[in-house]
């Protein structure tokens, strides 16, 4: 049995000589690169906090001292140590979570793979722990540099400062990177220390002076204090962090497992808040991640392991593909565009406005809400700001969204990358929401096209707006199929159109970005059993044109189909634009249930959901039917749901 197997929990992991612990790291690096060679996952982040992930366990007492990692991208050791040692359906339905998942495991706390909440998370912990008299437990949170970007690590850490006496660890992984190169104040801070001449010996004064220094709380802090004074004049780190009132321990190196332990064990005895600055190094351990320039093997798709390289699959236009290229478009035409993303540049794809244009792109770091009043302010002043970001992270700068740039009316586009259902990275990833809580913003107009041609179409329609904002919406993966209108109800696309004589006005489907192509195969399904069905794509579904009304009013029933929460979204506002003109059609939506999805891939998510062609034309036939049966009965259908 080797040392990797023999760990099923992190007591195992405690019983092994420090001689052991270099073994154990290496087999846990070739089980992560095996795994991921065949599943894809969050490998680089992983390989690099390995040393770390087996300090950490042997210090504390986990579950009892709680370890949070902002973001669970580097959680793979830990699931390892933690006895999860079947990583091959990682991602996938019924596997492992890609990030922590309390379903899993009592180790771990936090699933919401949003960036810059675990400070958070750590200081409500510690203040139960001070509530409720448990002096002798610590709360770690393990967060990334790049997460540090983040206003409410911020916002936390002015808190956590607070208390003198309550036991919480911060370990900061600095590694310069969050998934691209961290950027922003304090990473030039941080990068300065990396960089800064006379680092390494300071490094290794820092190392031994540690060594020697009895592990008696503080005591240490005060002999740190001295050796950091004196050091004053060559880094500066603690200050940054002690002008807060946090003590600072560090830097120490991230893959030295044993100089780990020893600065852990001394932060977890000081007995109040601590901040342990580890540099560690970003897909460490396999050459091909750490060599790799766009991002150390964030999150690769499978691969080869002797070279590196993505195992081939079939060409596809991506949607995100088809997003940058117009963007380059855009900005030759119109110098007053500038791009805007918020830690992902090149998963955005505004990578290639940046190389076109590398003076009109802005990295405000994990800000989402930064973002979106910067963008408000650049289109006050003469721009015309594009921020792009994926649809699950535009919840965290709604109130932005809705105060600052539609408030005051300003020229900012919004786009969407991700939207809908994006399936294996689970419930934190799935853009579900957008098409729901962008409904009450006053003036905002937002578009979901169906293919690339209407992407490219929409989105020239959306940087042509200046007086409010709009959002472009558009999912993950491979584009569409190209699907042509056969003509226009106002504005909206007709893709379908009942045939005359028979049930020729029984159904109309509004399909909803993607879904549109759903829809036409459900048309096409009814129609070989005598129903007639239109379907049209509204592209623009805030807000909707009021052509939508009387072609609802020519049929017998009206469905609408998204791959959006239900609750509030696109049917929800046909339904209401009906009931507002005095139209008494039946309306039946049919979206994702309002709940947090388990990680699949999309395609089974939309099955369990019921967005299939074979389940929807289903359930609509017995809709048509009954309708059919007595229109006086089937009025009730109006707040059926699917």
């Amino acid at each position: 049995m080797t040392l990797f197997e023999s760990i099923q929990n992190p007591e195992a992991l405690k019983r092994l000589s420090a001689d052991q612990l270099p073994v154990l790291a290496r087999e846990i690096r070739e089980f992560l690169i095996r795994s991921c060679a065949e599943t894809g996952g969050h490998l680089g982040p992983s390989l690099g906090v390995v040393e770390l992930s087996i300090a950490l366990h042997r210090v504390f007492d986990s579950p009892d001292d709680p370890i949070l990692f902002d973001t669970g991208h580097q959680a793979y050791a830990h699931k390892v140590l933690t006895g999860r040692h079947d990583f091959s359906d990682l991602k996938s339905e019924g596997g492992l979570s890609g990030y922590p998942s309390r379903a899993e495991s009592e180790h771990d706390f936090i699933e919401n793979s949003h960036a810059s909440t675990a400070l958070s998370y750590a200081d409500g912990m510690a203040k139960a722990n001070e509530v409720q008299g448990r002096t002798d437990r610590t709360v770690v949170a393990v967060i990334g540099d790049g997460a540090l970007t983040g206003g409410m690590s911020w916002e936390a850490l002015n808190n956590i400062a607070e208390k003198k006496n309550r036991r919480l660890v911060v370990v900061v992984n600095d590694n310069g990177r969050s998934y691209s190169p961290t950027t922003g104040g304090l990473a030039d801070h941080l990068a300065s220390l990396r960089m800064a001449p006379g680092y390494e010996q300071a490094l290794d004064l820092a190392k031994s002076t540690l060594n020697r220094t009895p592990v008696v709380g503080q005591p240490i802090y005060e002999a740190l204090h001295g050796l950091k004074k004196g050091l004053k004049d060559t880094i500066q780190p603690q200050m940054m962090f002690e002008d807060l009132g946090l003590k600072y321990l560090g830097p120490i190196d991230g893959h030295d497992e044993q100089a780990l332990e020893k600065a852990l064990r001394r932060a977890r005895d000081f007995g109040g808040p601590v901040i342990v600055h580890v540099l560690t190094q970003k897909g460490k351990g396999y050459a091909p991640a750490e060599n790799h320039v766009e991002d150390q093997f964030h999150a690769p798709g499978p691969f080869d392991i002797d070279t590196g390289k993505s195992k081939p699959g079939p060409k596809v236009e991506k949607w995100t593909g088809v997003f940058a290229e117009t963007m380059v478009e855009l900005g030759a035409e119109r110098e007053d565009i500038v791009g805007i993303t918020a830690a992902m540049l090149h998963p955005t794809g505004l990578n290639k406005f940046a190389d076109a244009y590398p003076d009109r792109v802005f990295d405000v770091g994990i800000a989402e809400q930064h973002a979106a009043t910067a963008a408000t302010g650049m289109a006050m002043n003469g721009l015309h700001p594009v921020v792009a970001v994926y649809a699950t992270f535009l919840n965290r700068c709604f109130d932005q969204v809705l105060m600052d740039a539609a408030l005051h009316r300003q020229g900012v586009t919004f786009c969407l990358d991700r939207a809908g259902v994006t399936g294996n990275d689970g419930a934190s990833h799935n853009g579900m929401w957008d098409m729901s809580i962008l409904q009450v913003v006053p003036g905002l107009r937002l578009a979901a096209p169906r293919d690339a041609t209407r992407l490219r179409t929409l989105l020239r329609e959306a940087v042509a707006v200046e007086d409010a904002p709009t959002v472009v919406r558009y999912p993950k993966g491979a584009v569409a199929e190209e699907l042509p209108e056969i003509g226009k109800v106002g504005s909206m696309d007709l893709l379908r159109r009942a045939t005359d004589g028979g049930h020729s006005k029984d159904l109309l489907i509004v399909g909803v970005g993607t879904m549109a192509q759903v829809a036409c195969e459900v048309a096409d399904r009814m129609a070989d059993q005598g129903i007639g069905v239109t379907v049209i794509d509204p592209l623009w579904v805030k807000p909707l044109d009021e052509a939508l009304v009387a072609e609802a009013a020519a049929h017998s029933v009206v469905a609408v189909v998204e791959d959006n929460g239900r609750t509030g979204a696109v049917g929800d506002a046909v339904a209401r634009l009906l009931r507002d003109h005095e139209v008494d059609v039946p309306v039946r939506t049919f979206g994702i249930e309002q709940e947090f999805l388990d990680h699949a891939k999309r395609d089974q998510i939309l099955q369990q959901q019921g967005l299939t062609p074979q389940e929807l034309s289903r359930k609509l036939t017995e809709t048509v039917s009954r309708r059919g049966e007595g229109a006086g009965a089937t009025r009730e259908l109006a707040d059926e749901t699917a």
